[in-house]
């Protein structure tokens, strides 16, 4: 029972410890990408993505880009843009930019795995868009595609975004305080599975034995970087497989990420359950809602297989450059998360940017209405996860009294 209470300490800890290395981390993307989804309208967006097919895919690639990295979000703005004109394979090269080359998820990256995982995730998405394109081209699903959109029904008239330039937007009260609603909604959407992915890090980090991951990825421990093919695809394929079972996004998965990393996963198979994001069963059963089961299926294989390719020949490529990362070179596990370092100032800083924030849209401006569409989730799932969360609350607060005063 002993052993228990101090595991439980520092599993509540270590958690903790994650969210404070990531929180000006979170705040930075969320107010760059609440800025850039203000001022850079969706309706812009579409009207550049329906025309030669390489150029859309190079703007769906760079609208994705500076999009936000919430799925939900990611989900929503794919179907709108796909509805009102864009090619399928301009759409999904949005859709997998947007949750895959976002700036806030490269800087939670470089916090927790270092400087190779984030050219991974950013050369890795550039695969993913490149291997799924060549797919699209070599099946060519014209009659899925067309089914698609009649099941998306009507264009809806557009919302009337204003006459006015970014430039004037930018001096604008009433935009920045657009974006303070924008802010509120990205922490909004990603609150729970954050909160729940850090508490299961933490979890993992403190109570599963070595021996666990041992089993479940072949080959891993015992410092062991040297993987055959097949024990490499076996990495590739149960990385994915973990995160259908856990349901948490990409940015909540990274920290669990890298304690995959530190107890042996290979490079490949730590890159493909970061990239499982758009493989997981709430989004397949969106795109089903969006388009129908035979084209969200076939999102699935295409998603599934790019994600395999672009895991392989980042791993095989990173390694005939002698760039591998070295497992050791991930510490999570550190007792010094609150010294006084850059991050302490860093999160003071971003602290007082939110407060601000939060002042200028929900009580300053409360005339200010801004409403982005979401993805339709289920109230189940969104119920569970809400429930969770509460309950990661209950496990941390218990977790830390138990350190430090028991």
């Amino acid at each position: 029972m002993t052993d228990f209470f101090k595991q439980w300490g520092e599993a509540a800890y270590t958690t903790a410890g994650f969210f404070w290395m990531a929180l000006w981390a979170f705040a930075l993307g969320y107010i760059i990408s609440s800025m850039i989804q203000i001022f850079v309208t969706e309706k812009k967006m579409q009207k550049t993505m329906g025309g030669k097919e390489t150029k859309g895919v190079l703007l769906g690639t760079f609208f994705g880009f500076i999009s936000s990295s919430c799925s939900f979000a990611a989900l929503a703005s794919t179907k709108s843009l796909f509805k009102k004109g864009a090619s399928f394979v301009s759409s999904i090269a949005f859709l997998l930019a947007s949750t895959n080359l976002v700036i806030e998820l490269g800087i939670i990256i470089s916090i927790f795995l270092g400087w190779q995982f984030v050219v991974g995730e950013y050369v890795g998405g550039i695969l993913l868009i490149l291997l799924s394109w060549i797919l699209i081209r070599l099946i060519n699903p014209k009659k899925l595609i067309e089914q698609a959109r009649k099941n998306l029904g009507d264009t809806e008239a557009d919302e009337d975004s204003g006459s006015k330039s970014w430039k004037e937007k930018m001096k604008s009260e009433e935009s920045w305080a657009k974006v303070s609603k924008q802010y509120g909604m990205e922490w909004k959407m990603v609150w729970k599975d954050v909160t729940v992915g850090f508490t299961i890090a933490g979890i993992v980090a403190a109570f599963v034995p070595d021996a666990w991951f041992q089993t479940l990825f072949i080959g891993s421990g015992n410092g062991n970087t040297d993987f055959s093919f097949l024990e490499i695809l076996e990495h590739i394929i149960v990385g994915p497989v973990a995160a259908f079972i856990t349901f948490i996004g990409s940015m909540g998965n990274i920290p669990l990420a890298a304690l995959l990393f530190g107890k042996g996963v290979s490079f490949a198979g730590v890159m493909a359950f970061i990239f499982s994001d758009l493989v997981v069963f709430p989004i397949l059963r969106i795109n089903a809602k969006y388009y129908g089961w035979k084209m969200s299926l076939f999102i699935l294989f295409l998603l599934f297989t790019a994600l395999v390719g672009a895991s392989l020949i980042l791993h095989y490529g990173f390694d005939l450059l002698s760039m591998l990362p070295d497992p050791s070179q991930v510490t999570v596990q550190d007792s010094e998360y609150f010294k006084i370092d850059y991050t302490f100032f860093l999160n003071l800083a971003f602290l007082a940017v939110s407060g601000y924030l939060i002042y200028l849209g929900f009580f300053k401006r409360k005339d200010i209405m801004h409403m982005k569409e979401m993805a339709p989730k289920s109230k189940t799932l969104e119920s569970t996860l809400k429930y969770a969360a509460f309950l990661c609350y209950f496990w941390l607060a218990g977790g830390l009294i138990v350190k430090f005063f028991v």
